[in-house]
């Protein structure tokens, strides 16, 4: 019998954790979230600590455990591979850049990070340090960096607005500013090597730590990239990006079938309700929610007036 489509409820990174977090994913979505500074919730997330669960409690790995690549697809049982995520950046976060696999493998026995941001809201003004200015070298980013502020000046920033998609391969140095709610797509690692954090400090009084060799060994300081042009796939789903680790679309207006793909899992995230139904079963999905699609799954209706589907690159 196919695996009907899972619910899934997020885990949260919150308080000392995220001191740029805030309060928007409850006034977006209505997300009963831990405190005033709750900066991610982990979607879809096999992140140890911060596995997100089905609705009898069961974690992700948990579920990978019990159906194996019938849940996910040959080959991406393990390690699993992507990590979706809500992030509510209230206060701009830090200077920051993440390592290809290749360089995660060997520093951090870990998978890199390439990541991508849809953006849900942006207060006016809003923007993203989106690279560094052209003509940047490593050893001019390497001297600002440990002189702290200095290195604002060579940060490449872009006003953002809502709707807009940002690709963030590994190496591109980012940060996100205050006032943007995003959903954010990227493969299942935690590593992030910081360049510069604002001068932000905690309740003692203490910096948080950087990682500027590290950033400064990975960073392609040549990344000038814009935010990526969607194309239509289909009536009512636009192709946003296909790169090498995962594909994702958005869907709008959108009511038809989505059949099982017994090569890959998949992730639709609601942000209007949205109804999924199959043979013998019907799930609504409240705005802000995401459903995991099986690989050995049902053949899917969807009426999705918004929505993002996520899954990995075949």
């Amino acid at each position: 019998m196919p695996i009907a489509p899972i619910l899934m409820f997020p885990a949260y990174r919150c308080g000392d954790a995220t001191p740029w977090g805030g309060e928007g994913l409850r006034m977006m979505f209505g997300r009963d979230i831990p405190d005033e500074h709750t900066g991610e919730s982990l979607e879809v997330s096999a992140i140890s600590g911060l596995e997100s669960r089905d609705s009898e409690g069961r974690r992700l790995t948990d579920l990978i455990g019990r159906y194996g690549e019938r849940l996910t697809g040959p080959g991406f049982a393990h390690p699993f591979p992507l990590l979706l995520k809500l992030l509510d950046a209230k206060e701009k976060l830090s200077v920051q850049v993440h390592p290809d696999d290749s360089y995660a493998e060997k520093a951090e026995h870990a998978l890199g990070k390439t990541e991508a941001w849809h953006i849900l809201f942006a207060a006016p003004g809003a923007e993203l340090v989106y690279g560094v200015k052209a003509g940047t070298t490593k050893e001019e980013l390497r001297r600002a960096s440990e002189n702290g502020a200095e290195v604002e000046g060579l940060l490449r920033k872009v006003k953002v607005k809502a709707g807009q998609t940002y690709y963030i391969p590994a190496g591109t140095i980012h940060a996100i500013g205050a006032g943007i709610i995003l959903y954010e797509i990227q493969q299942s690692s935690m590593i992030t090597y910081r360049f510069y954090d604002w001068g932000r400090k905690d309740a003692l009084g203490n910096p948080r730590e950087l990682h500027i060799k590290k950033a400064v060994d990975v960073a392609d300081v040549h990344s000038q990239l814009e935010p990526v042009r969607e194309q239509p796939v289909g009536p009512g789903r636009f192709r946003i990006l296909k790169e090498k680790h995962f594909t994702l679309d958005r869907l709008c207006a959108f009511e038809g079938m989505l059949p099982a793909d017994p090569r890959r899992f998949g992730f639709i995230t609601a942000l209007r309700e949205c109804r999924v139904s199959w043979d013998g079963g019907e799930l609504a999905v409240p705005a802000g929610w995401t459903v995991l699609l099986p690989a050995d799954g049902y053949d899917l209706q969807v009426k999705a007036p918004a929505a993002m589907l996520a899954y990995p690159t075949v």
